[in-house]
């Protein structure tokens, strides 16, 4: 992979060799990057043809490519947003977002008690993590998940994760499971409903009807099927929750919080937590962990295995808070 550093290198020396005129500024940044990102192309091209890419395949899927100038602006000038704990959870666990999962959890229950009991992932997670990555389908993203992800490997600052999405993204089209045109997606060339990557496709991607192919983009049960699979095949534990809202006894040793030390819920209901009402914590759960997402003066969290598993869909607490407390809010 060639770095900011070296593609500068490159194209200074393309100049000198008389390769690159000197045009009009902007138009040389251009040419420039367009120079440099045809050469990388070529690089990647051999490299995905030796991963055992059908040479067909990427003729089709990178003809034309360029590097997308809306997926760089994106990649470099992020937003920096602050938001706290509390601030995030009304935005993204607010009434009409509960009242929408309610109305679709009822509308596609025989579906999602089938899927429930094939994978024993409750319906209400399943409703969450939908509602949290694409607002139920209605944000999925209309970027070339192709051509995103050849732009972010060439010139991003994670390269080597976004040649590993391509290549397969790549692998999906030369399985023939989409074409490289229907891979639509965000800018950073997460697809569908369920928002997986190329790789979690691949991985997770359930085609729960039987048609030959998983359709996270247009078929819901093959949408729910996915996320529930997910789940299941990172540990998911249907016979039980994600945790629960505790209190703590004032002068409770706060160094116990957020430390990954799990204890069983009878040895932290000796330290005095209490469940969030103030009565006793269910004891039957194997190990817990306390958390505190929002800082000290947030409310603390005792999580259970699941709530784990929520983490390895995105490691942000944030996130997997968000994603229980819908769900919470969606089966109340």
């Amino acid at each position: 992979m060639t770095g900011c550093c070296g593609r500068r290198d490159l194209l200074r020396g393309l100049a000198a060799l008389g390769l690159i005129g000197v045009v009009n500024p902007d138009h040389a940044r251009a040419a420039d990057t367009d120079t440099a990102f045809a050469i990388w192309l070529k690089a990647f091209r051999a490299e995905a043809l030796a991963a055992g890419i059908r040479p067909q395949t990427l003729d089709r899927a990178l003809k034309g490519l360029h590097p997308l100038p809306k997926v760089l602006a994106l990649d470099h000038h992020q937003p920096e947003v602050t938001m706290t704990f509390e601030q995030y959870l009304t935005r993204v666990v607010n009434p009409t977002r509960v009242d929408s999962g309610r109305r679709r959890l009822a509308a596609n229950r025989p579906l999602l008690n089938e899927i429930s009991a094939r994978f024993g992932v409750q319906p209400q997670f399943i409703m969450a993590l939908w509602g949290i990555e694409t607002d139920y389908g209605a944000s999925t993203g209309d970027f070339g998940v192709v051509g995103a992800l050849a732009t972010l490997a060439f010139a991003s600052s994670r390269p080597d994760l976004f040649r590993k999405e391509l290549l397969a993204a790549l692998r999906i089209v030369d399985q023939g499971h989409f074409r490289a045109e229907d891979l639509r997606g965000s800018w950073a060339g997460a697809m569908g409903q369920t928002q997986f990557m190329p790789s979690s496709f691949l991985t997770y991607a359930v085609d729960y009807t039987g048609k030959g192919r998983a359709d996270i983009w247009g078929d819901l049960a093959d949408v729910f099927a996915s996320i529930a699979n997910y789940l299941q095949r990172c540990g998911w534990n249907g016979a039980t929750t994600w945790g629960r809202v505790v209190l703590v006894p004032a002068g409770f040793d706060t160094a116990l919080i957020g430390n990954k030390k799990a204890k069983r819920p009878a040895d932290w209901a000796a330290l005095g937590v209490r469940a969030e009402a103030g009565g006793d914590l269910p004891l039957d759960e194997a190990d817990a962990e306390l958390i505190r997402p929002g800082g000290a003066t947030g409310p603390v969290l005792m999580t259970y295995g699941n709530y784990r598993v929520i983490m390895r869909w995105n490691h942000s607490t944030y996130f997997a808070s968000a994603v229980s407390q819908l769900a919470d809010r969606i089966a109340a």
